[in-house]
């Protein structure tokens, strides 16, 4: 039996889940709504402040679909109560990010500036020009949101110059000096 299938989600005061006919469930909370329609094999309970998954049987479709689906109802509920984020530091002369109004502008090295929307429940943040948050309620449109904003200027091994992930470390290379 999965492990993490067999685990039970707790709601929080203030999160309301709805169990819909062919494993539609919707989950608001004060972040905002998260839905998602999950594999019909898959028993989803809302029982209280209680979220349970099991599973019908014990085919190995289902044995891995069974702790997926938790972990995924896990991510809604937590989504919608604290929100996900990434951040991303810009490095290099020059390189920087500004916000205004909904807009989040990219200066970084190319003849034309990047530009962002917020939007489709995903909101930037720029605290210093150097640093970008992402955050939005979705883990997985936070992830590729953030991804696609990396993908802009990804870090070269040389210099260190790019966007990359606040807790990633870029591998360095010599150059013509290393030899």
């Amino acid at each position: 039996m999965s492990r993490i299938g067999k685990q039970p989600i707790a709601i929080p005061a203030g999160v309301d889940v709805k169990v819909e006919a062919e494993n539609l469930v919707t989950v608001k909370g004060p972040k905002g709504t998260a839905t998602h329609k999950f594999h019909k094999n898959m028993i989803i309970k809302a029982e209280g402040a209680v979220l349970t998954v099991e599973r019908p049987d014990d085919e190995a479709e289902n044995k891995s679909l069974h702790g997926l689906t938790r972990t995924l109802l896990a991510n809604m509920v937590k989504g919608v109560t604290e929100g996900f984020s990434k951040q991303l530091e810009i490095v290099g002369v020059g390189y920087r990010a500004a916000k205004s109004g909904k807009t989040l502008t990219l200066t970084l090295g190319h003849s034309h500036p990047v530009i962002f929307e917020d939007g489709n429940g995903i909101t930037f943040e720029s605290p210093q020009p150097n640093i970008v948050i992402v955050k939005g309620v979705d883990k997985q449109t936070v992830g590729e949101v953030a991804a696609q904003v990396r993908g802009m200027r990804p870090p070269e091994p040389y210099l260190g110059k790019g966007v990359k992930y606040a807790d990633e470390r870029i591998r360095r290379k010599s150059g013509k000096a290393g030899k």
